[in-house]
C-alpha cells in the first residue's frame, strides 16, 4: 500500500473512532448503546471500511460503497455505518494534490448512473432504519438518474443525500469551522467532538430524527441542543440532553449528525485544519474490555 493510500486509511479509521468513541448525547459510545447496535459494531465496521476506502477511486465510488456495506455485514450485523460510508466515499476518492474544497464538485459531477445502481444495492443490504414508505419504494426500484441526481430527489429529507446534492456544504462551510473552534477551545478533543454535535444538531436539524419521529421531534432536538451548547452548567444540560434523547431508546438517536461529523473529522485531517490527537489520549477513553477490538492504526495516529 502506498503512504498516501496509509494516510487515508488511518484518517478514516481515525475519524470514525473518534466519533463513535466521544460521549455524544443519544449515541452509541463505550458507555452506552442500543439493543441493536454496540460500539464494538462501530469499532469492527471502521476496521474492515478503512482500508476499502483508502483505494476508492472516483470511477468507482458505487462499488467502493456497497463493497464497504458487505465488509460491514461480515462484522456487524447492525447498519453501523451507512451514512459515514456515502459520505467517506467521494471525499476519498479526491486527489492527493487537491484539497477537499476545490476537488468535491468535480468527483460528484462525475457520478454515473451505475453508481447509484450500486447504492441502491448497498442501502437494501444495510436495511436502513427510519425509511418512510416513500424511500422504501424508491431504493426498490432501478434509479434512472446519476447517484448525485437521485440524491438531490432526497435531499430534502436526509442530510447525507443533502451534502451529494450541495457539494458537502454542511461539512466544509458549517462543520470544519466550527470544529477548528472546538478544537482549539476544548480540553480536550473529546468535548471538541460533542461540542460539533450539538452546533451541527442545532444549525441543522437531524433527519434521521425527523425521519422516525417527525420534523417537529427533530426541531425540537434541535432547540435543545442549541440550549446545551449555550448553558452556564454545559455538564448538567449535556446529561439532561442525553436522557431527553434516550427516552424512547434509538428513536431520537441524532444518527445522520453523527456520520456528519465523520465527514468533518476526515476533511479535517486529510486538508489539515486541526492536528489528529495522540493515541495515548484515545486510549484512555476507551475502556481495556474493547481495546482488543482497535485496529493497529492507533498506533500511527
Amino acid at each position: 500500500m502506498s503512504q498516501n493510500n496509509r494516510q487515508l486509511e488511518n484518517w478514516c479509521y481515525l475519524a470514525c473512532l473518534l466519533e463513535a468513541t466521544a460521549r455524544k448525547p443519544g449515541n452509541v459510545h463505550p458507555g452506552a448503546s442500543f439493543p441493536d447496535l454496540t460500539y464494538v459494531d462501530f469499532l469492527r465496521s471502521a476496521r474492515v471500511i478503512s482500508p476499502l476506502l483508502a483505494r476508492t477511486r472516483s470511477d468507482r465510488i458505487g462499488e467502493t460503497i456497497l463493497d464497504c456495506v458487505k465488509a460491514t455485514r461480515t462484522v456487524s450485523s447492525s447498519n453501523a455505518n451507512l451514512g459515514m460510508i456515502l459520505l467517506l466515499a467521494p471525499l476519498a476518492a479526491i486527489p492527493a494534490g487537491q484539497t477537499i474544497a476545490d476537488g468535491i464538485e468535480s468527483v460528484l459531477e462525475n457520478l454515473s448512473i451505475n453508481d447509484a445502481r450500486l447504492v441502491y444495492q448497498a442501502i437494501r443490504l444495510a436495511c436502513p432504519g427510519g425509511l418512510g414508505e416513500t424511500e422504501a419504494q424508491d431504493i426498490s426500484d432501478e434509479p434512472t438518474g446519476t447517484l448525485r441526481e437521485v440524491m438531490a430527489l432526497a435531499a430534502d429529507r436526509d442530510a447525507v443525500a443533502r451534502e451529494y446534492a450541495s457539494g458537502f456544504q454542511i461539512t466544509l462551510k458549517t462543520a470544519i469551522p466550527a470544529l477548528q473552534t472546538y478544537w482549539k477551545q476544548s480540553a480536550d478533543w473529546e468535548t471538541a467532538v460533542i461540542r460539533l454535535q450539538l452546533k451541527l444538531m442545532a444549525d441543522c436539524p437531524d433527519t434521521l430524527i425527523a425521519r422516525k419521529c417527525g420534523r417537529a421531534e427533530a426541531e425540537e432536538a434541535a432547540q435543545r441542543a442549541r440550549e446545551t451548547l449555550q448553558a452556564e452548567d454545559f455538564e448538567t444540560s449535556l446529561l439532561e440532553l442525553d436522557r431527553w434523547l434516550r427516552e424512547t431508546e434509538n428513536r431520537r438517536n441524532p444518527g445522520t449528525t453523527a456520520d456528519l461529523i465523520v465527514a468533518a473529522l476526515f476533511v479535517a485531517f486529510r486538508d489539515g485544519f486541526i492536528t489528529p490527537p495522540p493515541a495515548s489520549t484515545i486510549r484512555e477513553k476507551i475502556p481495556p474490555s474493547f481495546q482488543v477490538e482497535l485496529s493497529s492504526l492507533i498506533h500511527e495516529g
